[in-house]
C-alpha cells in the first residue's frame, strides 16, 4: 500500500495513485485580506475551475477560494472516466420534464465531453487522455436496455455508438463475465487530477487568482456580495457556489437537496505491459451495467484502476481494498497475485432525481451541484454554463434551473437507510436478472 514518504509532496491531498501521481504539487497561497473581483468562485474542483476558465477566456476577473486543494475531492479521486450524458437517461428525462427540456438537455448532452477535449487540445495539458467507452452487460436485459439508450441517444444526434456482441466482446475486455456490451466513440479517459490542475493553470495564465486552504464562512447575498474566509474577504458582482459533496453548511438550501455519497478506487502495481494490454485490449474506459457498478481501466503506467462499492451518507468501509478487490478477481482472474499499491476513497453529491441540483441563492448568487455519480462531463458543462450566466447569458442556465429538485424522504435522519434499502433492491434484482 501507499506511504507517508509518498505523499509529503502534496499534502493534503487523499493518499490516491492520483496525487502521488500529479504533474502539478506546489501548494497555493491561502487567501489573506481584501480582494475585489468580477466573479468570485467557491471550490476549485471540475465545476468550479470549468467556470474559472470560462469566465477568464472572457476577459472577467476571476478568484477562486478553495477550503482544501485544487481537485481535494471527487474531482481529483474518480474513476477518470468520460462518460457522456447524464446519470438519468434521456428517456427518463422526457418522460419526467417533457419533450422541450429533454430536447434542450439532449442537445448539451455531449459537450461535457467535447469541453474537456477541447481544453486538453487547447492548453497542451498532460493528463494520459484517451478515447473510447465500453459499458458491459451481465444479462440480455441489459442489452435490451442498452439498445433502447443507443435508440435514444442516435435521435439526439449522437453517432458514435455501436452495440457489441458476446463474441466481441475480447476485442474491449477479456473477461468470461459480459454478454456483450455498447461502446461510445466519443467516450474515454483522463487523469483527473491532472486535468484539473492543467485547467486551473490554464485560469490562472489568463489572470485568474486561486487561493487554496481558504475555507469560506461566509457568503453575502445582495449587490456586490462578499465572501469571507478567517483571514481574508473577495467584493465580487457574482458569486457561483462549485462546493458539491465538501460545501458544508453554508447554505441549507443547497445541502438539503443532496447527499454524500463514497465511491472506492483502487489501483493496482504496474504490470507487465503484454499483461494489461491483453486484459484490456482497445486501452477503453469500462463500466458494467448494474446499478451499483464497477467501474475500471488501464493507466499510463500500465496498472489497473479499478473502482466501485458505495457509501450512502458518505460513510466509508474500514477495508477499502476488501470491497473492492474480489469483484476485480471476478473480472480478471490472472491479477490474484498483483500487489493493490493505491487505495482511496471520495465523496460526490447524490441528489434525490439523479439529475444536477442548479439554481439561484438571490440575484448575484448561482450554484449547481449533484452531478450524482456522472461528474467528469457534467461538471465541465455546468460550469461553463455558470460561467456563461455570470456573464450575462442566462438561457442554458435557466433550462436546468427549471428542473424541480427535491429533497430525500425522511431528511437528513432517514435518508441513508431509505436510500440503502432502494439499492439493496435494485442490487437484488441485477444479480437475479430481473
Amino acid at each position: 500500500m501507499t506511504t507517508h514518504a509518498q505523499f509529503a509532496s502534496n499534502p493534503g491531498h487523499a493518499a490516491s495513485w492520483y496525487a502521488a501521481s500529479a504533474n502539478q504539487k506546489s501548494v497555493r497561497p491561502a487567501l489573506q485580506g481584501e480582494i475585489a473581483a468580477d466573479v468570485c468562485i467557491v471550490g476549485a474542483g471540475f465545476t468550479g475551475i470549468s467556470a474559472a476558465l470560462e469566465l477568464s477566456e472572457r476577459g472577467y476577473k476571476v478568484v477562486v477560494l478553495e477550503a482544501e486543494r485544487i481537485g481535494f475531492g471527487a474531482s481529483g479521486r474518480n474513476g477518470g472516466q468520460i462518460v457522456n450524458g447524464y446519470s438519468r437517461d434521456l428517456e427518463t428525462i422526457e418522460r419526467r420534464y417533457g419533450q422541450e427540456k429533454a430536447r434542450a438537455l439532449g442537445a448539451m448532452s455531449l459537450e461535457g465531453g467535447d469541453i474537456i477535449r477541447g481544453r486538453i487540445e487547447k492548453y497542451a495539458i498532460d493528463c494520459d487522455l484517451r478515447h473510447g467507452g465500453f459499458f458491459a452487460a451481465f444479462t440480455q436485459k441489459q442489452i435490451r436496455s442498452l439498445e433502447a439508450v443507443k435508440a435514444k441517444w442516435e435521435r439526439h444526434g449522437h453517432e458514435h455508438l455501436e452495440m457489441v456482441s458476446h463474441a466481441a466482446v475480447s476485442k474491449y475486455v477479456k473477461t468470461d463475465r459480459y454478454v456483450g456490451g455498447l461502446i461510445d466513440k466519443c467516450g474515454g479517459h483522463i487523469h483527473p487530477l491532472n486535468l484539473v490542475l492543467g485547467e486551473a493553470a490554464a485560469a490562472e495564465s489568463l489572470g485568474a487568482i486561486i487561493f487554496e486552504n481558504s475555507r469560506v464562512e461566509k457568503i453575502g447575498t445582495g449587490n456586490d456580495p462578499v465572501v469571507a474566509t478567517s483571514k481574508g474577504t473577495v467584493r465580487a458582482k457574482h458569486v457561483l457556489i462549485c462546493g458539491n459533496a465538501y460545501l458544508g453548511k453554508l447554505f441549507t438550501k443547497i445541502t438539503d437537496r443532496m447527499m454524500p455519497v463514497s465511491s472506492q478506487v483502487m489501483v493496482t502495481e504496474p504490470l507487465e505491459p503484454k499483461l494489461i494490454e491483453g486484459l484490456l485490449p482497445a486501452d477503453y474506459c469500462v463500466e458494467d451495467a448494474n446499478y451499483v457498478l464497477d467501474y475500471y481501466r488501464r493507466t499510463a503506467d500500465n496498472r489497473l484502476l479499478y473502482g466501485g462499492g458505495i457509501g450512502y451518507g458518505g460513510q466509508d468501509p474500514k477495508n477499502l481494498t476488501a470491497i473492492i478487490q474480489p469483484n476485480m478477481l471476478k473480472t480478471f482472474p490472472a491479477l490474484a497475485k498483483a500487489r493493490i499499491e493505491f487505495a482511496w476513497s471520495g465523496n460526490f453529491a447524490l441528489t434525490l432525481t439523479r439529475i444536477p441540483h442548479v439554481g439561484r441563492i438571490s440575484d448575484t448568487v448561482f450554484f449547481s451541484h449533484g452531478d450524482s455519480g456522472h461528474g467528469v462531463t457534467t461538471t465541465h458543462l455546468l460550469g461553463k454554463i455558470l460561467g456563461e450566466m455570470a456573464a450575462g447569458q442566462a438561457e442554458r442556465f435557466d433550462v436546468w434551473a427549471s428542473l424541480p429538485s427535491l429533497p430525500f424522504p425522511g431528511g437528513k435522519a432517514l435518508r441513508v437507510p431509505l436510500t440503502v434499502l432502494g439499492a439493496w433492491w435494485y442490487g437484488m434484482r441485477d444479480r437475479f436478472g430481473l
